[in-house]
């Protein structure tokens, strides 16, 4: 045959032919039963675990989310005959109502702080004479610089700062704002999934102005109310009030976008739940090196011509607002895409059953001179000498 015939038949060859693999029907019941078997297990792995549990057959997007909220209420304290009343500019920390902020539930209040020199408290820089008390320096948990001076009635050195200084070691109990416990937080969140262009909103179908005048927070009976009394936080996220009102803590409440855009988009709502972030409400206080969450700020003024302040450590009650979402929609590619993974599985029971019939069972001589054709070199190339005879 001549070059170009040569190329002509292979191409022709290439394109107009089918090849297809030899296939050798057994018949054995445990093999078969394998085959089955290791078949079944994958269709089940297919359909409940990628398609139904994983919902394989959609695409997913996380939203992009804004969150606003508001506390209501009235406090009132009366501490040595001082009355006065609290309202939400006295108790939220920071006021702009955004996802995360302190509710004030106790506090220790120094008044009329001025810059002088005073002696330190108790504990902080305690001294029996002058050169216990370096000048010019600090203690990390003092009040402020040391002047070198040691006051004897106090045994503990003077200091330059704002005097007189706070006395925290005593913190009232009960909490002086225990009235927090019937506060209210109305959150308002919005979410919007770009990848589906849907946007979507807490106060869905059904919860109007005259809806949240009345309604209150319940897991049963207004899962959908997004008005929260603050006791009842408290007490889903595990946490005992009085407990967590004395000292502080942190809670956070997840706001959970499970979405899916298959079905009608008012089945779009959320979720809400509670989680104490700060601490294991099953501790006790002196199971842990440091308890609580406070902070300290100061209101200034003058007096006269002397510059004054009012300084409160406030222990709180720390609310994090956290979104996570989820959304999922039907979409060809990754239905596709596990629809051929799982027939690729499917080549599993092959190989299983291969490895059986030709390694394991007793007549697996049979089955592999059944299942593969073997050639002997030496016949073949007499074959072929024989033939050239003929012809």
């Amino acid at each position: 045959m001549t070059m170009k015939s040569q190329i002509s038949s292979a191409l022709s060859d290439f394109f107009f032919e089918y090849e297809t693999p030899r296939q050798v029907l057994v018949r054995n019941r445990r093999v078969g039963v394998v085959c089955r078997l290791i078949q079944l297990g994958v269709l089940a792995y297919i359909i409940g675990w990628v398609f139904i549990y994983e919902k394989g057959y959609q695409s997913s997007d996380t939203a992009v989310s804004s969150v606003f909220s508001k506390m209501k209420g009235v406090g009132y304290t009366n501490v040595n005959g001082a009355e006065r009343v609290w309202d939400v500019a006295d108790y939220v920390f920071p006021p702009q109502g955004d996802s995360s902020f302190v509710v004030m539930t106790n506090y220790i209040i120094t008044e009329g702080q001025k810059m002088g020199t005073c002696p330190e408290l108790q504990g902080k820089a305690n001294c029996t004479k002058d050169a216990d008390c370096e000048g010019g320096s600090f203690k990390r948990t003092g009040h402020g610089q040391l002047t070198g001076v040691c006051v004897p009635a106090n045994k503990t050195c003077e200091v330059l700062a704002w005097c007189p200084v706070e006395n925290d070691h005593n913190i009232p109990d009960p909490p002086l704002l225990m009235s927090a416990e019937n506060y209210t937080l109305f959150i308002k969140n919005s979410v919007t999934f770009p990848l589906f262009q849907v946007t979507r909103s807490n106060l869905v179908e059904g919860i109007d102005s005259s809806y949240i005048r009345k309604c209150l927070h319940d897991p049963e009976k207004a899962p959908l109310c997004p008005i929260f009394k603050l006791g009842d936080i408290v007490k889903l996220s595990g946490f005992n009030f009085e407990t967590i009102a004395k000292e502080g803590g942190a809670i956070g409440i997840v706001v959970d976008w499970t979405c899916n855009l298959d079905v009608d988009i008012k089945h779009c709502k959320p979720k809400y739940n509670f989680h104490g972030l700060y601490g294991n409400p099953g501790e006790t206080d002196k199971a842990r090196a440091s308890v609580g969450y406070n902070f300290r700020y100061a209101k200034h003024y003058l007096d006269g011509s002397v510059q004054k302040r009012t300084l409160l450590k406030v222990f709180g009650i720390r609310i994090d607002i956290i979104v996570q979402s989820l959304a999922r929609k039907f979409d060809i590619i990754p239905t596709l895409t596990a629809i051929g993974s799982g027939v690729g599985i499917f080549g599993v029971a092959t190989v299983v059953c291969d490895l059986v019939l030709l390694y394991l069972l007793p007549k697996r001589e049979f089955y592999k001179n059944m299942k593969f054709k073997y050639t002997d070199t030496q016949a073949q190339v007499s074959s072929t000498i024989a033939y050239e005879l003929r012809t």
